[in-house]
């Protein structure tokens, strides 16, 4: 099944933050281009990877992992942000669900986040360096309570319907490249 999912590469040179923040709007053009290239009104989940955060892999490691298992989560004792579960609610993978369309300006959200995020609660950014491309369809929603807490209910959060064939739910892989 791996071999069967493509994997697409956009090149963003100034996708980095050599001199700080970069411009997330700006950066997520091509990213959003190549969205409408291959998705054009498909319903999609979308999944952001910064490979650094996986010491000891490198980007094309994580993609063969990706195609082979369906997901980044290759270790069942890996801990960081959104990796471990909340309270009681299992879930496989977080992910943003959108329609893509003609208007559609996805990567900029994705880029920013990861940006601001891990900027606030770790000290340093996180470059997305990796989109795995997921067909709603072939995952279930899960619903939970950001932190563990009451009150903002988070609906980003999905399992898989077929979690003998994880990867069969993959519509598509993008890799963000500098140079």
């Amino acid at each position: 099944m791996s071999s069967k999912i493509p994997v697409y590469e956009v090149l963003l040179p100034d996708y980095n933050f050599d001199n700080g923040e970069p411009n997330h709007k700006a950066v997520g053009r091509p990213i959003d281009d190549e969205l409408r290239k291959h998705f054009m009104g498909q319903k999609i989940l979308i999944r952001g990877l910064g490979s650094h955060e996986h010491p000891g892999k490198s980007v094309d490691e994580l993609i063969d992992i990706i195609k082979t298992t369906g997901t980044d989560r290759y270790d069942p004792k890996r801990v960081g942000d959104r990796y471990t579960n909340v309270g009681d609610r299992y879930f496989d993978l977080c992910a943003l669900r959108r329609t893509i369309s003609e208007r559609s300006k996805i990567f900029w959200q994705l880029s920013w986040s990861f940006y601001r995020s891990p900027l606030k609660e770790r000290g340093y950014p996180v470059r997305v360096d990796v989109l795995t491309i997921y067909d709603p369809k072939q995952m279930k929603a899960v619903t939970y309570s950001q932190n563990g807490h009451s009150g903002r209910i988070m609906r980003d959060g999905f399992v898989f319907k077929n979690p003998n064939n994880k990867a069969a739910a993959i519509l598509g892989i993008i890799k963000i490249v500098s140079e």
